[in-house]
């Protein structure tokens, strides 16, 4: 199982968890959880005025064998409005437009989604049960 909580912050309300989301999937093969601004393909969805973040921003696939990666999605533009880091642990680390990386089984850690004009992120929390 892996649970994800959302949470949107700009500037002020850092540290806040109004409007937290909230989604979970099984750990079975092909399972998807996606986040980003279009409701239609996403289960986490972010402010549609937040152009930072693309329709599909980020995938939690589960792979054949139960594990999970996360993959930033490469949006319309060629170079992206926002960076993505991955904090598991004490360990934060930046990842790649349109790159990929495993989760941790039975661990957790945050994604964080930061617009690179302004005091706003996205700030998504997961856990992966073994």
């Amino acid at each position: 199982m892996l649970e994800l909580t959302m949470v949107a912050v700009a500037g002020a309300d850092a540290g806040a968890t109004a409007g937290m989301q909230m989604a979970e999937a099984a750990s079975e093969p092909g399972a998807v959880l996606r986040v980003g601004r279009d409701a239609a393909v996403c289960g986490l969805v972010t402010p549609e005025d937040w152009l930072f973040v693309s329709r599909a921003h980020l995938e939690f696939r589960c792979g054949a064998d139960g594990s999970w990666h996360l993959t930033w999605l490469r949006g319309s533009l060629p170079e992206p409005s926002s960076q993505v880091r991955l904090r598991v642990g004490e360990r934060m680390r930046a990842l790649a437009y349109g790159g990929s990386v495993p989760l941790p089984s039975g661990g957790s850690g945050e994604v964080v989604v930061q617009d690179r004009a302004g005091p706003r992120s996205v700030n998504v929390g997961f856990y992966h049960e073994a």
